[in-house]
């Protein structure tokens, strides 16, 4: 189906999504059988004080403009009055502003495809706490955005927020990390079991196992809310909620892994249980105490291999570990923006459990 839009696509890949926007670059080109590439080439200037500007290098007037941008991109630095200072998500959000305002009046329509949603862990208030993912999500829209693309966001209810005139696509790459899982590893699909590490991450485990038609497991996180350890109430115990794991091949699935601690201490308790085999999947792998947990756990027999994506960046060590496994979401990404800019429907892109219960079968006759 084409549209009005589709002879005028245009995108902006900001600095710190380089690679994953160059993929979807090429896919798009190829799918159109396009030579010329969609990107826009675009400044982020910083001034030596930490004040910056973007300037948009060709035009992009009556353009479908898809904004790219990763804000967990730590990798990323500048220069302030003689500083190396890395770059965090507040920064980058202020670039993905930077640049609405510099096409603002001139694009025909504007999407911001953050894979990572900006502050997505600050989600809900509690007490006198600031409310961070909800109003950044207004200022998008005040500033004129019409869509916001996101991948596997830690509450999706968080797109209450902005109800009204900016749409709101939250997209799992569940289909794209099975087919991986079920490709490259020796299971059975009769003993699967899907493990949500916390309650929050319920529904998460039930989408996954659905499409397995599978079981569920949970963990109840018990925490001492007497204390505050990184900004956070730390985890006293993790009680298992299901059945029995004796020789099962246990998944745990959650939306992403900052330190890995908590999802490494389930490991331990599956593995305690008699789980036979234990995987992890996490869609974005932040790594923020570093690798050597998980170097010194996979060492132990904890856990067989994490499975996660290209959709945020992550620290080229993990890169070479043998325990990680990370999942290119380009071409899921390009299908994303391709069906918005010619009207598609996106339905399709958020179902497909007859692709993988295909795959299954196949599994279970030695096809695969």
């Amino acid at each position: 189906m084409s549209s009005k839009y589709e002879d005028e696509l245009g995108l902006i890949v900001m600095d710190n999504c380089k690679e994953l926007g160059n993929k979807i670059d090429q896919n798009i080109m190829q799918r159109r059988s396009k030579k010329d590439s969609f990107i826009i080439p675009t400044n982020l200037v910083r001034f030596n004080n930490g004040e910056g500007k973007a300037v948009i290098e060709d035009s992009v007037r009556d353009k479908d403009l898809y904004i790219i941008s990763d804000i967990g991109n730590h990798s990323m630095t500048y220069k302030m009055y003689g500083y190396i200072n890395h770059m965090g998500p507040d920064e980058h959000f202020m670039d993905i502003k930077r640049v609405i305002s510099a096409v603002r009046g001139q694009a025909d329509r504007v999407t911001v495809v953050m894979p990572l949603l900006y502050e997505s862990r600050q989600h809900r208030r509690k007490g006198r706490e600031s409310l961070d993912c909800a109003l950044a999500l207004q200022e998008l829209q005040n500033l004129g955005v019409s869509t916001i693309v996101t991948f596997d966001v830690h509450d999706p209810n968080i797109q209450n927020a902005v109800p009204t005139s900016m749409s709101f696509e939250n997209f799992y790459p569940t289909n794209t990390i099975l087919k991986e899982f079920i490709k490259n590893e020796e299971f059975d699909p009769e003993t699967v079991k899907f493990i949500s590490p916390d309650t929050g991450a319920m529904d998460r485990a039930k989408y996954y196992a659905n499409m397995f038609q599978a079981d569920v497991g949970m963990f109840h996180k018990r925490r001492d809310y007497s204390k505050i350890v990184d900004g956070k109430n730390p985890i006293v115990a993790h009680n298992y909620l299901g059945g029995n794991l004796e020789g099962e091949t246990a998944i745990v699935v959650d939306d992403m892994i900052a330190s890995g601690t908590s999802m490494l201490e389930v490991a331990v308790d599956l593995k305690k249980r008699g789980a036979r085999k234990v995987f992890l999947i996490s869609t974005f792998s932040m790594f923020t105490n570093g690798l050597e947990c998980f170097n010194k756990a996979f060492e132990e027999g904890l856990f067989e291999k994490l499975y996660s994506t290209n959709l945020t960046y992550v620290d080229k060590d993990a890169l070479t570990k043998p325990w990680y496994e990370q999942i290119d979401c380009s071409n899921y990404a390009s299908d994303i923006i391709n069906t918005l800019n010619t009207s598609g429907s996106i339905s399709e892109l958020k179902n497909g459990k007859q692709k993988i219960l295909t795959m299954l079968q196949k599994k279970k006759n030695g096809e695969l």
